[in-house]
């Protein structure tokens, strides 16, 4: 068994290896291939505009991340052609469906890019071009695989005369139409050409033989060999989403355990239920199931005593009991209460947040679901979602509040931040009091909170303007309070600023703090965006094109919630994956 996945960069430890077997499969099975053109590999990748074409590399990987195969592709926007340039299964691993699989989802690429086409080059199984019998019925067969698909060698041209006088095996060029019946303009192949000519095969193809093949392409339109082999139609693309596209849904599937049955507790299981009903009306999203991670992730952003806090007093309620801070220790923080409910209050910042028999199972539970979602990044998938409650943007290193127990959105950036540089984004209509104060003094994770002013808006004691950081942090926190009534149009000002901020830090990974309390008549907030505004939102938060982790934080009323929560999340992946 094996997964086909596109990978986007050389950044993770995952993308990393996967390079490096591509570049081992290139030394075994292309052994005249010269190094220097193996270990550029990475370097095509993050530079398309020294090598004048973007490249796309898919792997067929198999179990424990190893490559089975591999195909790269090279996409001209400007003439909008695909090259491919290398397809090829491991060398133990020829002949499974791995370069069938490869192919198909190049092709589906193709498509997704809004391509004329796929052009490659293939060995010839013409006697005077291939003089070798043995060698030519290998070049047959491919010839045959790729026939199947529609894909046949372009004719009437000079592309195959040898670069070198009384060269053997000089290849077709070939083309694909992705079974759309393109007839291909005679300048435009002329063009296309020449790109591939000047850009693959630059010092080593002469200028004037160069001219000579583009000036050997005469009919128009262009004509490609009858088929030869295969007499059924070619085989069409089925036009799904992509595998390695979709969304990772991870879903916190304990969340039902925490539920405050009381009048006015908006933070209701009801939530998840209706962001699922409408999330299962597209096919986005892959679910994942969510993995159990050790406490010491909390522990690297909350203070252990809070932490071991919490767990203490969640164990010894029952599951019906909710119990509310009442005693707030302004004067003296030196000396928490002995008692564990009483003692609440030390660790809380506010009056309607309860500890419950299963607060910390729940919140736990929520950690596992963004640290899963995280790890999805890791593993080189573009975007995940952790649907998760309760929330915690509220949960500072040593405080809950806001419905929030322990921050998963700051946990997941931590771990990211291994990893390279991390930006929050917090688009909740409440600040995020424990972003900012979890990373307040660090350079290497961005917190930018876009909401409410904290002069009418909870949780009133932070989110001001001027609150940028501390030390080494300076700078690098950045608060957006914005008015009591503002609606789509405003707010997408704002954030195009926002992400302007973001830019300019450069970081590997985004995660974005989920908010769908700035929605009209939501019972928190006061602002007016609706499935529109979060549609937008979404899609120039993915046009940024990080790898980006987005945790469901807020969002309440639940007439809109889901319908809100899918519009975001397409308009993000419509975002990330648009040509």
């Amino acid at each position: 068994m094996f997964r086909i996945r596109r990978v986007y960069d050389d950044i993770t430890p995952a993308n990393q290896d996967a390079i490096a077997q591509v570049q081992e499969i290139l030394r075994t099975q292309f052994p005249l291939l010269p190094r220097r053109d193996i270990r550029k590999l990475p370097e095509q990748l993050r530079n398309p505009l020294k090598y004048r074409f973007r490249a796309i590399i898919f792997i067929a990987e198999g179990v424990r991340g190893h490559v089975d195969g591999f195909a790269l592709l090279f996409h001209e926007p400007t003439l909008k052609f695909g090259y491919l340039d290398y397809i090829s299964a491991a060398e133990t691993k020829t002949g499974g469906g791995i370069g069938g699989a490869l192919y198909e989802r190049v092709r589906e690429e193709a498509l997704d890019l809004e391509t004329i086409g796929l052009f490659f080059e293939c060995l010839p199984d013409d006697p005077t071009l291939s003089r070798i019998p043995e060698t030519r019925k290998q070049n047959a067969r491919r010839l045959r695989f790729y026939e199947r698909y529609g894909a046949r060698p372009i004719i009437n041209t000079a592309y195959e005369t040898p670069i070198n006088p009384g060269g053997d095996n000089p290849p077709f060029l070939v083309y694909d139409d992705l079974a759309r019946d393109i007839e291909l303009p005679r300048d435009t192949l002329k063009e296309i050409v020449r790109a591939i000519l000047e850009r693959k095969y630059k010092g080593i193809a002469p200028q004037e033989y160069v001219e000579m093949v583009v000036a050997s392409i005469k009919d128009d339109p262009v004509r490609r060999r009858a088929p030869r082999y295969v007499k059924k139609p070619p085989l069409r693309i089925k036009r799904t989403v992509a595998a390695d596209k979709r969304i990772r849904l991870v879903i916190n599937d304990r969340h039902w355990i925490h539920h405050v049955e009381e009048r006015g507790y908006v933070e209701s299981p009801v939530r998840i239920d209706v962001i699922l009903e409408e999330l299962a009306k597209t096919n986005l999203f892959q679910k994942v199931p969510p993995r159990h991670y050790s406490e010491k992730h909390i522990k690297a952003v909350h203070d252990h005593r809070f932490v071991d806090y919490l767990r203490k007093v969640c164990a010894g309620l029952s599951e019906d009991t909710a119990i509310y801070p009442y005693v707030f220790p302004v004067r003296n923080r030196t000396r928490p209460p002995r008692d564990l409910p009483i003692r609440a209050g030390y660790y809380c910042i506010d009056t309607f947040t309860p500890l419950t028999g299963n607060a910390y199972l729940a919140a736990r539970r929520a950690v596992d679901c963004a640290l899963t979602a995280a790890k999805q990044l890791l593993e080189g998938y573009r975007l995940a979602y952790a649907l998760v409650r309760p929330p915690g943007h509220h949960a500072e290193p040593s405080t809950f509040g806001g419905f929030c127990y322990f921050n998963s959105t700051s946990v997941a950036a931590n771990l990211l931040s291994s990893w390279g540089k991390v930006a929050i984004l917090d688009i909740d209509y409440h600040h995020g009091n424990g972003h900012q104060e979890i990373f307040y003094e660090r350079a290497d994770v961005l917190t930018i909170s876009i909401h409410g002013h904290p002069r009418y808006t909870y949780p009133y004691f932070s989110g001001f303007a001027g609150e940028k950081g501390k030390g080494e942090g300076r700078g690098f926190n950045v608060n957006i309070p914005l008015p009591e009534n503002i609606g789509g149009d405003f707010y997408r000002g704002i954030l195009k600023d926002a992400l302007k901020r973001v830019k300019r830090f450069r970081p590997r990974f985004l995660v974005v703090a989920l908010g769908l309390d700035t929605a009209r008549e939501d019972p928190t907030g006061s602002w007016t965006l609706e499935a529109a505004d979060f549609e937008a939102m979404g899609e120039m938060i993915g046009a940024l094109r990080y790898p980006t982790l987005v945790v469901q934080e807020g969002g309440y009323d639940t007439r809109v919630l889901g319908t809100n929560a899918r519009s975001f999340l397409a308009g993000l992946w419509t975002g990330a994956f648009a040509p």
